[in-house]
Formats: C-alpha cells, structure tokens, sequence
C-alpha cells in the first residue's frame, strides 16, 4: 500500500508541475529584467502608481525629464511578492519530498537511525540530537540558497526569463540533468570532500551531528542537485527565490529524517530498498527533459530562429510522454533497472496517466488550443498547419492582405486573428485617425501570464469582440532581440543601458510613461495619449472582471469624445 502511495505522490508530480509553474509565473512577474539600482518604480495597482500614472505628461520632452527622478522599481501586484514566495515555498516542499524517495537518500534512513541510536545516551538526548541534526540540514541548504544570491543577486537571477542565450544555458544544464536521472552518468562531488566530511561526523558533540547532516547533503548530491537545480529555474526568480526554495527542500527532508530519528519503529512501515527508487528517478528524469524545452523555445522566440516551432515542441512532449508510460510498463530498461516481473497497479495508472497526456497533446499537432497547457508550449503563430486556417503565411496574413504592411508584423504576431499593430507611434496615429481608443499589451516572447492570458481570456467570445472590434490592439514586445536601425537607437536613463533591440525600445516606453516594467501589463489610452483606466492592470483571469475593465475604458472615451 505505500508504495501504491508513493508512485502516486510522483504522478501528482508529472501532473502537477507544470500547474505549480503556471501559479507560479500568476503571481510574479514573468519576463522582466531588473533595472539599474538606483531606479525604483512605484508598486503596480498601489496609491503611489495611481498617483504616479495621474501625473504623466502628454508631452515627450516633459516625459523624458520626468523619467529620470522615478525612484523606486516593484515589478508584479500588490500581493505578488507574498503569494508567490508561498508558492516558491511549496515548490521546495515538493522537491524535497520527492528527493528522499530516491536512491541517493532513501536507502541513508536506516544508517542515520543507527547513528542518533548509537549515540543517544537516553531518550532526552536523542531527541535533542535528531533536532539538531535537522536544523543543521536546514541551516545548510538555506546556506547555499544565500551563497547563490550573493553571487548572481536577484537581476541576474531574473534574466532566465530575458535573455535568450541564458535561456540556452538553463536548456543544457537541465537536459545534463535529466539526461543523468535516466542513467546516463552520476553527477557527484570529488570523493576526497566526501571522505572528509564523513570523518568528521565521527566526532563528538554538535560538530559531529553538523558534519553528519553535511554529508548527507554531498552524498546525495547526484539527486539532490537536479532536483533542487530543477526548483530555481522552474519559476520565475527574484532576490528570495533560492533561499525559500532551499527552506522548502530543506525542511522537507529534515522533518523526515528527524521524524525517523526520534521514532525508529516507523522505519517498519517503510518499503524495502528496490528497483522502484530508480524509477522514480527515471520518471524525474523525463520530467526535466520536457520542463528544459520551455527554455530553448524562450530563447528561440526572442531571437527568431524557427528551430522549435509548435508542432515540434509537441511532438518531442508526445514523445517523451509515450516513452516514459512504456517504460513503467516495463518495456524500456535503463542501465541501473532491476528485472520487472510483473506490472504492479500503482505502475499502471501512472503509466496510463502519461498516455492519456500524449493522447490529450496529440491535438495540438494540427492547431487545437491546448489551454492545459498554453502557458508552456509556444504560440500558436508558431504553428505551420492549423486545420480551418488559411496556412500560407501565418495568423495574421488574412488581416495583412486588406492594409499596408505594418511594422514588424513579419516576425511578431497576435493570436485569435486580432488585426493589430506592433509599433507604439504607428498604432496612435492610426487609433487617432479611425477614432478609436488604443489597448496597449505589453507582452513578451518569455512571458508565460501573457500566453495563459491570450488563451483563457482573450478566446473569450465577448473580450475578443472587443478586442477586434472597439480598440486598436498594439502588442509591444519587451524582450524581442530583433536589431533596431542605427537611426533608432539611443541611451536610456531610466533603464541605464543603450537601447538597441525592439524589445528594449518598448521597455524604455513601458519603464518611461508607465513606471514598470512587468509583463503582462495592459493599459488604455485615449488618442490624446492619457489613461482611460487607472491604474492598468496585468494579469487577470476572471473574464467578467477583465470585460468590466474593458467597458469602462470604453466608456471613458465615449465621455472624451463627446466633450470635445
């Protein structure tokens, strides 16, 4: 029966990440980069942004003065900050329960229980001890969580939703580690550290419990380092991401191993060491192969390259799903398998899990929404063949043919077949001319909100007419890498760097009239280039909300227009 738990508690996982991911990004920002220190904008949806966004000025020139005295920089909502450290926290959680149920710490209960029973010289004292052995797991993976944010701070940090080829080195790093899981090779810490982390744990005292925790964090490193590599990038991070998902993964391990310490007699109602702590390895391993793909698509989106359109991406998922149900059938075995005699049920409801998520994938190959998973697989304006759809240039080649060519619309689109604009200047004149209000979505390649947003929100039949038909829909890309002309370019103050890509020149705009620069972040202007609706509002899944928002800024341009 525990074991029938435990294979559930993994499938939980497989289902389950990609959701924690996506409540995740909900709650932070998704594709920003930190700006300079000494920049600090005002917090989004708070008095101070209300009170800022009054005060922007219509002209240009005021605006670029203004722009430099902004001082102070919070990316995300007002609550942003404390529901998404929560979420980071259980992330942690997760990770660690999952690390303790393999082969690299599972078989390491009964040899730390014989170590606090050996010692113990009573009752009183080994608790004492397995306490103190717990806090000092705790205390040094929260260590390293502090050591990583003292060395690449929280603007580095935040750059694997940016920067596309930090994106490609987070893509290697996480195949190296799935690829390891399935047992290809250990990842493992020089054996002379082992050896003497391990004599010292000999010693008496709290030193020898400290150095007895410590080994147990190198021993384990080979599973632990991918789990907890896996943790840090799977969400969106900031200056406390790795010190609360090391508190997580930390806590959960030495809750349990404490737990065993000072109870022995529970180690009787643990399964015996087998086969199934390698597949549970195995299933890590093919989960992070399939979470490494969002990274090389962010990279390939904001670069252009069409190396990992829709359809690709997909079908390597599809893959990697059928694969890994027919390997807990027991028809693939990896290096470090035991013999499968027979199939268990525990084995077959994951396996059967996996291939109902290939079979629900299977869809999307020709176009279908995918809404289960839209915040993860590419757009679908990366889609070569989409049934019901003219495919002979894309999403937006029905709409392109009745107009001139917009400006950048050859390499950026927007979905549902919104006739819209990509260029900030080109989209006001002709909102001024049709007289129509503009709706200003800033996005990016990266940004899972906005993917989750387009999908859940925007398909909505009463926001898209609205969209299509009420506004002029300009959708500003600030992480495109595409080269501006030299003509275009020019420094920015506000964000202390040359502006030299599209995505920078609409981050600079964002940054400079609206003080954040967080995605997705959607605004409404009137011609006359002043808020409809203040403040903005980003990410916002309850449709009747966002329709309200929507209403209202029309309203508020009725008003504009009929006063003058």
């Amino acid at each position: 029966m525990k074991k029938v738990l435990l294979l559930l508690l993994m499938a939980g996982l497989f289902i389950a990440l990609p959701a924690v991911k996506s409540f995740a990004a909900v709650t932070q920002d998704t594709t920003a980069t930190a700006p300079p220190d000494d920049i600090v904008f005002t917090e989004v949806g708070s008095a101070q942004d209300s009170a800022a966004n009054s005060q922007v000025k219509t002209e240009k020139d005021t605006l670029k003065k203004d722009t430099a005295k902004v001082e102070k920089a919070t990316i995300g909502g007002k609550d942003a900050p404390k529901q998404s450290l929560w979420v980071t926290f259980g992330l942690g959680l997760l990770a660690g329960i999952a690390a303790f149920f393999l082969p690299c710490i599972f078989p390491m209960v009964p040899l730390t229980v014989g170590f606090f029973t050996k010692r113990a010289e009573s009752r009183a004292k080994g608790i004492r001890s397995a306490i103190i052995y717990g806090l000092s797991i705790i205390v040094i993976y929260v260590g390293l969580g502090v050591i990583i944010t003292l060395i690449w701070g929280a603007s580095a940090l935040n750059e694997i939703s940016t920067d596309g080829f930090f994106n490609i080195f987070i893509f290697l790093i996480l195949v190296v580690f799935g690829v390891s899981f399935l047992g290809a090779f250990e990842i493992t810490l020089p054996s002379s550290f082992v050896n003497k982390l391990d004599a010292k744990s000999d010693a008496k005292g709290l030193s020898g419990i400290f150095f007895m925790a410590a080994t147990l964090a190198v021993v384990s490193f080979s599973c632990t380092g991918p789990l907890i590599g896996t943790s840090l990038v799977a969400i969106n991070t900031d200056l406390l991401t790795p010190i609360v998902v090391m508190f997580g993964f930390s806590l959960s391990l030495a809750l349990i191993f404490t737990m065993f310490a000072i109870f022995p007699s529970l180690m009787t109602g643990l399964p015996k060491s087998g086969g199934w702590l390698n597949s549970i390895k195995v299933f890590l391993g093919f989960l992070e192969l399939g979470l490494s793909l969002k990274f090389l698509s962010t990279a390939d989106l904001a670069y252009h390259w069409g190396i990992l359109d829709r359809e690709v991406f997909l079908a390597i998922w599809i893959v990697l799903a059928i694969i890994l149900g027919v390997y807990l059938l027991g028809k693939i075995k990896f290096s470090h398998d035991s013999d499968l005699p027979y199939v268990s049920v525990p084995r077959l409801f994951v396996a059967t899990a996996t291939f109902v998520f290939a079979v629900y994938l299977i869809p999307g190959l020709w176009g279908a929404p995918l809404k289960a998973v839209s915040a993860l697989v590419p757009p679908l304006s990366t889609q070569d063949f989409v049934i019901g759809q003219d495919n002979g240039g894309g999403s937006n080649q029905t709409a392109a043919a009745n107009h001139a060519k917009r400006k950048y619309s050859e390499f950026l689109h927007i979905p549902h077949h919104i006739d819209g604009f990509f260029d900030y200047e080109e989209a006001l004149a002709y909102a001024r001319e049709v007289k129509k209000p503009l709706f200003l979505d800033f996005t990016g390649h990266g940004c899972v909100n906005c993917r989750e947003m387009e999908a859940r929100v925007w398909s909505d039949p009463r926001v898209l007419k609205k969209l299509k038909e009420d506004y002029i829909v300009v959708s500003l890309y600030t992480d495109d890498k595409t080269d501006l002309p030299e003509a275009e370019k020019f420094d920015s103050k506000i964000l202390g760097t040359k502006v030299n890509t599209v995505g920078k020149k609409f981050k600079h705009l964002q940054a400079e009239r609206f003080n954040t620069i967080s995605q997705p972040y959607y605004v409404l202007l009137g011609t006359d280039e002043k808020e409809l609706v203040s403040p903005p509002i980003g990410v916002e899944f309850n449709i009747d909300k966002y329709l309200q928002y929507l209403d209202k800024g029309l309203s508020e341009f009725a008003k504009k227009q009929t006063n003058e």
